[in-house]
C-alpha cells in the first residue's frame, strides 16, 4: 500500500489497532528438543545427533545428553549471565535467572544438555573438535545462552481499510508485526519444521486513521482444512514425546529401526 493524494480517498485507513506481545526464550535442550533442532537446523538424523553428542560428552564439552529435564545448575546460570552481560549488555539480561519447569516424568537428578563451561566459546572449542561436532556444540552453546536472556517484544498492528470498488464498499485488513526489542532473538531463533508464510512477520509502513491509500494488490485467499503433513524425523520425535512413547535414550534408536 502506498500513500495517495488527499483528494482521491477511494481507499482509506478506517482504523489501526496495535498491541504489544512478548515471546519467551526456549528452555535449554533436552534430548528430544536437541534431536528436533539438529534435524531442522543442521540436517542431522537423531542417530547422528546422539553419536556426536556422545563424543562431546566423552570429551567433557557438554553435560549428559540423555535427559528430559530443562534444569541447569546455579553455576551454569551465573556463567551464562556473565557471558550475556559481556556480549550483549545489561538490557538483554533479566533481573533474575530464567527457570524452566520440569515435567512430572522427568528425572530431577539430571540437568539439561548444556556446555560444561559457558566460557568456552564455540570458536575456541572448534579447534579441538571435528566440523560436525563443532556445529552441534555451537547449537547447544547458543541455545543455553539464549535461554537465560530477556524476552523478545513485538508490536502487532492490524489495519482496517475501507475500499470502494465501483458501487461496492469493501472492508479489508492488513496485519503486520514489528520487533520492538530483540531480546533473546539477538542470539538465537528456534527453527521451524514447516515453511508456511508467517503473517506476523510482514512489516507495515507508518499509517494513521484517515490516510488515503493506493491499491497495489489484493490477496484473496481461500483456506481448506488439510490433513496433517507427513512426519519428519523432528516432528516424529516431538509427537513421540507428547504421547509418552519411549524415553530420551530410545528416541534415536526407534527412528533408526523405522528407517531401516
Amino acid at each position: 500500500l502506498k500513500t495517495q493524494t488527499p483528494d482521491t480517498p477511494i481507499w482509506q485507513v478506517s482504523s489501526i489497532g496495535k498491541s504489544l506481545s512478548k515471546r519467551n526464550p526456549s528452555p535449554p535442550f533436552i534430548t528430544s528438543t536437541l534431536q528436533q533442532e539438529a534435524s531442522v537446523r543442521l540436517g542431522m538424523s537423531p542417530d547422528t545427533t546422539m553419536k556426536l553428542a556422545q563424543k562431546l560428552y566423552e570429551a567433557g564439552a557438554i553435560t549428559y545428553m540423555r535427559t528430559d529435564s530443562p534444569r541447569i545448575s546455579n553455576e551454569a546460570m551465573a556463567e551464562a549471565r556473565e557471558v550475556i552481560q559481556s556480549r550483549f549488555g545489561s538490557d538483554y539480561l533479566p533481573a533474575t535467572p530464567n527457570v524452566y519447569k520440569t515435567s512430572k516424568a522427568a528425572q530431577e537428578a539430571h540437568e539439561a544438555i548444556r556446555p560444561t563451561d559457558m566460557m568456552r566459546h564455540p570458536k575456541l572449542v572448534a579447534k579441538m573438535l571435528d566440523a560436525e561436532q563443532a556445529k552441534l556444540y555451537e547449537l547447544i552453546w547458543i541455545r543455553t545462552l539464549a535461554s537465560q536472556m530477556e524476552n523478545a517484544e513485538f508490536e502487532r498492528t492490524t489495519v482496517e481499510i475501507t475500499a470502494e470498488a465501483g458501487k461496492r464498499k469493501l472492508d479489508l485488513r492488513a496485519n503486520g508485526q514489528v520487533v520492538k526489542f530483540e531480546g533473546f532473538l539477538k542470539a538465537y531463533q528456534e527453527s521451524r519444521d514447516d515453511e508456511g508464510d508467517d503473517e506476523d512477520s510482514r512489516k507495515l509502513p507508518p499509517m494513521k486513521a484517515g490516510d488515503a491509500l493506493e491499491k497495489r494488490a489484493i490477496l484473496a485467499e481461500q483456506h481448506f482444512t488439510e490433513p496433517p503433513p507427513r512426519y519428519s524425523e523432528a516432528s516424529l520425535v516431538k509427537r513421540m514425546e507428547e504421547l509418552g512413547i519411549g524415553r530420551p535414550s530410545t528416541y534415536a534408536s526407534t527412528l533408526a529401526v523405522l528407517k531401516d
